[in-house]
């Protein structure tokens, strides 16, 4: 299996998809999501898990990582430029800026694609695409260990897709 995205070049994350973009939610959080295309999955594919993810963020975050992005149950192989917002196709998880340091964003708000603001330096990225034999018994709202568990015994093939944001600059 094979993912790309027209949203990263050589690498890198293109500005639009974090907080050099210009669609924000209440909170300033960047929501315009990152497309994606998959190709080559297995056979017997019945959907699609993601997360996006920043380990970078460890320092930052006193020592966890930073979730982006959560979806299951895509019965597609692309995802367009923004359709974290748009499509109702798929649930979609909480992402960590719910959490403290994210200032407890709401759940409603944070169901969604919460973009990329590395404050300390430049941060690497990682979309995790997992082709699955099933749908999940998840509603929107689900948290990474739900999504972890209810994929267990239904992972077909995984991959990652990396990029780099660049640091804010204030």
């Amino acid at each position: 299996m094979k993912v790309t995205s027209k949203g990263i070049i050589n690498g890198v994350i293109q500005d639009c998809f974090g907080g050099y973009g210009m669609q924000f939610n209440e909170n300033g959080v960047p929501t315009y999501s990152l497309p994606f295309q998959i190709e080559d999955a297995p056979v017997d594919t019945k959907t699609y898990a993601l997360v996006l993810e920043d380990k970078d963020a460890y320092p930052v975050t006193g020592g966890f990582v930073w979730i982006h992005w959560l979806a299951a149950n895509i019965a597609r192989t692309e995802l367009q430029e923004n359709e974290s917002q748009t499509a109702k196709d798929f649930v979609q998880g909480c992402n960590s800026w719910t959490s403290i340091q994210g200032n407890q964003q709401s759940k409603e708000l944070s169901c969604y694609y919460g973009g990329m603001t590395p404050p300390d330096k430049d941060h690497l990225y990682e979309l995790h695409i997992y082709a699955l034999d099933a749908s999940l018994e998840l509603e929107n709202g689900f948290l990474l260990n739900e999504l972890y568990r209810a994929m267990e015994g239904h992972i077909l093939d995984e991959y990652t897709l990396k990029g780099v944001y660049r640091k804010l600059e204030k």
